[in-house]
This record gives structure tokens, C-alpha cells and sequence, in this order.
């Protein structure tokens, strides 16, 4: 079992809220939009980070992270990307990559929108964990943590707070 937090569209802000929930993950997913490499440095020595760029992400990001992720944590294949769109309404050219890649997991930003679905036509949880950054046009700072057994994702928490 291992536990990883999710989080996206941080836009250069961290705080000591969003280190106490992730306090306990082994790993953490960051579906881009970080704000700078600074912030990327200081996300990763806190905690082993997967992540991708965002459209705001300068080449400094740009030339330490992909657009697109594919990583296997505990049996389950993760598809990350900043700007994904959601089931039935897929950003273009994703529904192929999913059909390609074939995820268990596909993680997206961008919409500064926390969803979680399930997309039964392609057998993928669906999860954008909204926008924990102080910019944009959400009214929660939001993030994710759950945990990941035998390739099946489990008790999954959401971190609210005001922005």
C-alpha cells in the first residue's frame, strides 16, 4: 500500500496546511500549472514528486517536466496531464492517449475544478484535484490524498480551505 497526494495549480504558492495533509504520503502527483522550479525543488524535497507542466509554467519547469506523465504505483498505471478535460468532455487528442495508455487512473488540472469520476466507456477513475494556489477564480484551495493497494485506489480525503 503506499498513500500519494495529488494536488494542482499551485501557481508558485505552498504552505504548512498542504504539507500537514500530505504529512504522510509517500509520494506526491502534481498535474501542473507549479509557478516556478523554485516551488517544484522545495515540493520534491519534501516528498519524492511526479509531475507535469502547466500552460503558465515557464521552460524553466518546462526543462525538468514533461507535459504528460505515465507512472505504476502499487499495480495501478496513472495518466497525468495538465489540461485534460473530464469524461465526455476529454481535451483533444486525450481520449486517445487513454485508449493508448489504458490507464486505471487519469489525473488532470487546469479547470481549478476538484472532480472525481468514474469513465465506465474507458475503465478510468477520473480525478482533478482542483487548484490549491491563491490565484484564479476558485474560492477553495483544494487538494487530495488517497491510497493505492494492489493497483486499487482507496479512502480518498479532500483538503478544503478557504483561498
Amino acid at each position: 500500500m503506499i498513500r500519494v497526494g495529488l494536488v494542482s495549480d499551485t501557481h508558485g504558492w505552498w504552505d504548512e496546511e498542504v504539507e500537514e495533509f500530505f504529512a504522510e504520503c509517500d509520494t506526491l502527483l502534481h498535474a501542473g500549472d507549479i509557478g516556478t522550479l523554485a516551488l517544484a525543488d522545495r515540493i520534491a524535497a519534501f516528498r519524492p514528486l511526479v509531475a507535469v507542466y502547466g500552460n503558465i509554467d515557464g521552460a524553466d519547469v518546462r526543462s525538468v517536466y514533461p507535459k504528460e506523465q505515465v507512472v505504476e504505483l502499487e499495480g495501478l498505471r496513472i495518466y497525468m496531464t495538465h489540461i485534460g478535460g473530464w469524461p465526455r468532455h476529454y481535451a483533444p487528442g486525450i481520449a486517445r492517449r487513454l485508449a493508448d495508455v489504458r490507464p486505471g487512473l487519469f489525473v488532470a488540472g487546469h479547470s481549478h475544478i476538484l472532480r472525481v469520476m468514474h469513465d465506465a466507456a474507458r475503465e478510468v477513475l477520473y480525478i482533478n484535484p482542483g487548484a490549491y494556489g491563491r490565484t484564479g477564480f476558485h474560492t477553495l484551495r483544494t487538494a487530495i490524498r488517497l491510497e493505492i493497494d494492489q493497483g486499487v485506489p482507496r479512502n480518498l480525503e479532500v483538503l478544503n480551505l478557504a483561498r
